[in-house]
């Protein structure tokens, strides 16, 4: 293979190949060998192997041009081919201006339209593109050439960069179905490819991960490395949009590597850059700005204006924040000559940063110029809207401007309401409260140090589970922000619990005591120092460690940091409710280790885990907790499903299912239940069996919980047709048969979720029959042990036959598994069960 990084232009390229044209038989003017060489040149294009087809049309298009023209016009439109997917736009383009078909081919035509098409729409010249794809339509509404399926996936690409994101995607369908006419597995692989970046922007996280592994399985078949190496690249941009940093930084380095490898530049600097989105939302900025410069290099090495103009954007952003304003205006200089041809969201990104230099160098005058002209014009992108009105809000404190800064606060997040309620379908209500998580914080912190405590938490509270208060018809959407009239300590008297109401924080996190007498805040370290600690310990109980027993301190220091401060409001065993935010709904409270008297024959005599001192449940706000939920007579009857017939060898049988089942039934009577097992156990039985008239419904099964979309949350059923998906009782099923049940029990892995949204918790299949009406749920945090779960369930419906409500029968069936003296007192065994109330 030629190792060279770029091969200059059209006729200085002919030159260094000269001297190969010895070994070629010059004289061979036989179709037969021309269209053998040009099919050896497009398989290694289709390889992903540009360098070296490179080198075959140009000694191709040398070899037959006088004997064979046709196919040296074939030859060269393919070297442009191979330029254009290295992003090599001038390259490419010199090309297409300075030489002339031999000939006329309507598929030669389509194709050098289309590959000019696509040079200008990366130099945001969108009519001109527009233009040429007209004409190429026209050609191919004369006939079905096979270049027509290129231009369709190209017309999408320009539609993807107008933002026309609905056209783009029909675009690609519609470049897949010509694919499957024609029998062209490349053009499949590649619009896959195109489809997951669609759902991508489009915020379809779980289809962009279907179409991009579709592509990635086809382009693998087809040896394909260019689309291999961009599909890994889309699946890492998959799970940064959903807060995956680790996974996604894996995959873009995985891409950059590949298409380092294979000369693909354009998708090199994509993949370098995306690293250092990674690098600067973890707080890394000499990491990101070292990427940045690094994709910057490369986006100048092949004239990549777009990339030129936002990678100049991004280190003038960096360069602020790491107060190198000298070095901040130099590349705002650099990319305002470029911003009348860029996008709309460019100029504006620029313009903010120009009011976030002034506003850091102290022209505040000009500063606040800059932010109003972004957050007043409506046709700027609401994430860019949203941002300048925080920095105004932040400029306004620092001048002592109270008064405006409160108004900017809530004219901003009526900006996000409004947005917000345009948005209509769930699963995209979900991660849209991301927008405005740092403008919600910054609030926060505003009033509090305004010292309007109580503000700050109606505040807090307002951006809490708000998807799932207006599903269940208890608050309506609105357009408009106006935190409710709250009164947290009558909810606290109500439940007859202290409520602990946390808020997670940039630079300062908090925790709101609140019990019926009084609201107490205590101050906790930043966001990242508690996150760290959770998932640390986390990993810790999953192991099947004892932390009371093997000296392990995380669970001590957590417990010092989050529940010490309060301890005092707390009463010996009376109820908390916890109302967390962020990472602290992906670990139990109860596992925390607490100073003062030991649990199990091996523990310390001096700690003991929270769950002795408190029942513990966890709920979604304080509003919704404040409202009264109508209830129905359900008649104590239970619908127990499970011991499903295993559908595939991921899901196998559940040895003690069988056991589990039998051990709930003999707490009811026959007449009051109806069990569902074995090949009845399926989705279809559940939906069909009118779920609202039962008081109690339990599953002994498996679970999914689904990271990229939580409503594909499943719980795994038999299977109730021969169809791949039939076995799932999927989340989004789930919230449309409405409940009236008292309690909900998952027995499954992951039963509560395992992504947390903004505002909104962890969601996934606790969340979804909350959102069904379900008055309580029991979910797990962690994979379950088939072993003890049975146990641990029996012992649960024994307390509630005694007369325990759930929270008290729960905690005393983990505390009898606690006080065992065998392998199950570990947490890993009763602990991931937790308790969520709607109620």
């Amino acid at each position: 293979m030629f190792n060279f990084h770029h091969l200059g232009s059209w006729h200085h390229r002919v030159l260094w190949v000269v001297a190969f044209l010895f070994f070629l038989p010059i004289d061979d003017s036989r179709y037969g060998a021309a269209h053998a060489a040009y099919e050896h040149a497009v398989l290694l294009f289709q390889h992903g192997e540009f360098v070296n087809s490179q080198v075959e049309s140009i000694l191709g298009y040398k070899q037959f041009q006088i004997s064979d023209p046709v196919s040296a016009d074939k030859f060269m439109m393919l070297d442009v081919q191979d330029l254009v997917w290295r992003g090599m736009n001038n390259d490419a383009m010199e090309i297409l201006n300075n030489k002339q078909y031999n000939h006329f081919d309507p598929d030669e035509t389509i194709k050098r339209i289309a590959f000019e098409s696509v040079i200008l729409t990366r130099q945001q010249k969108f009519e001109e593109a527009d233009k040429l794809l007209i004409t190429a339509k026209s050609i191919c509404d004369i006939a079905n050439y096979e270049a027509c399926g290129d231009a369709l996936r190209i017309r999408g690409t320009l539609r993807c960069r107008q933002g026309r994101f609905a056209d783009a995607r029909q675009d690609y369908l519609d470049t897949l179905a010509f694919a499957h006419e024609h029998h062209d597995r490349f053009l499949e692989a590649s619009s896959s490819l195109n489809l997951g970046f669609v759902a991508i922007i489009s915020d379809r996280y779980d289809e962009a991960i279907d179409w991009s592994k579709s592509a990635y399985q086809l382009s693998n078949d087809l040896n394909a490395e260019d689309l291999k190496q961009a599909a890994l690249g889309n699946l890492g941009s998959v799970y940064y949009r959903i807060g995956d940093g680790e996974r996604a930084l894996d995959l873009f380095r995985n891409a950059k590597e590949r298409a380092t490898k294979i000369g693909d530049i354009r998708d090199e600097l994509i993949w370098i850059s995306n690293t250092g989105y990674v690098y600067q939302d973890a707080g890394d900025l000499a990491q990101a700005k070292q990427s940045y410069r690094q994709a910057l290099y490369l986006a100048r090495q092949i004239d990549s204006k777009e990339d030129i103009a936002n990678l100049l954007e991004d280190l003038a952003v960096v360069s602020v924040n790491i107060k190198d304003y000298s070095e901040a205006d130099s590349y705002i200089n650099q990319v305002i000559p470029m911003v009348q041809t860029g996008s709309r969201r460019l100029r504006a990104n620029v313009i903010l940063t120009k009011g976030m230099l002034s506003a850091a160098r102290g022209q505040n005058q000009q500063a606040e110029v800059l932010f109003n002209s972004i957050e007043k014009d409506t046709q700027n992108p609401t994430s860019v809207r949203l941002s300048a009105g925080n920095e105004l809000a932040k400029l306004y404190e620092r001048e002592n401007h109270i008064k405006d800064a409160y108004k900017i606060y809530q004219a901003t997040l009526v900006v996000f309401e409004s947005a917000r309620f345009d948005v209509k379908r769930e699963e995209s209500r979900l991660p849209f409260a991301a927008l405005a998580a740092p403008i919600y914080d910054d609030y926060i912190q505003f009033l509090i140090r305004q010292g309007r405590t109580d503000d700050a938490l109606r505040v807090a509270d307002q951006g809490r589970a708000q998807t799932l208060v207006e599903g269940l018809g208890l608050t309506a959407a609105r357009a408009t922000f106006k935190p409710e009239s709250l009164n947290p300590n009558q909810v606290a008297r109500k439940a007859g619990a202290t409520l602990l109401f946390y808020w997670l924080g940039k630079k300062q996190s908090y925790l709101w005591a609140i019990t019926p007498a009084k609201t107490t805040l205590f101050p906790l370290p930043p966001r990242a120092e508690i996150a760290a600690l959770v998932k640390r310990y986390g990993k810790t109980l999953e192991n099947l460690e004892n932390p009371l027993e093997n000296g392990n301190t995380d669970g001590e220091a957590l417990y010092r940091m989050l529940l010490a401060p309060a301890a005092k409001l707390i009463a010996p065993n009376a109820p908390a409710i916890l109302l967390t935010d962020g990472e602290l709904s992906q670990i139990n409270f109860e596992t925390l280790v607490a100073p003062g008297r030991g649990a199990g024959p091996n523990a310390p005599a001096d700690h003991h885990y929270w769950i002795e001192d408190a029942t513990v449940t966890s709920a979604s706000s304080i509003s919704m907790l404040a409202k009264a939920r109508p209830t129905k007579k359900t008649q104590g009857k239970l619908l127990l499903m499970g011991d499903a017939v295993a559908p595939s060898d991921d899901y196998p049988d559940l040895p003690m299912a069988s056991m589990e089942m039998k051990l709930i039934q003999k707490h009811f009577t026959p007449r009051t239940e109806t069990v569902l097992a074995r090949e009845k156990a399926n989705p279809a039985a559940y939906l069909a069996s009118d779920p609202g008239q039962y008081a109690y419904i339990h599953f002994v099964t498996h679970g999914t919980a689904s990271q990229v979309d939580p409503l594909d949350s499943a719980i795994i059923l038999s299977r109730a047709t021969k169809e791949q998906e039939s076995f799932k009782l999927y989340a989004r099923d789930i919230v449309q048969h409405p409940l009236q049940a008292q309690l909900v029990t998952i027995s499954a892995c992951y039963g509560s979720g395992s992504r947390a949204y903004a505002g909104e918790g962890l969601v996934g299949l606790s969340w979804a029959f909350l959102r069904a009406g379900a008055h309580n749920v029991v979910g797990a945090l962690w994979d379950v042990s088939d072993d003890s779960t049975p146990r641990l369930m029996d012992s649960l419906y024994q307390e509630m036959n005694q007369g325990q409500i759930p929270a008290n029968a729960l905690r005393r069936a983990k505390m009898a598994m606690l006080h065992s003296t065998g392998r199950f007192r570990a947490p890993f065994y009763w602990a991931p069960f937790q308790l969520y109330s709607g109620e």
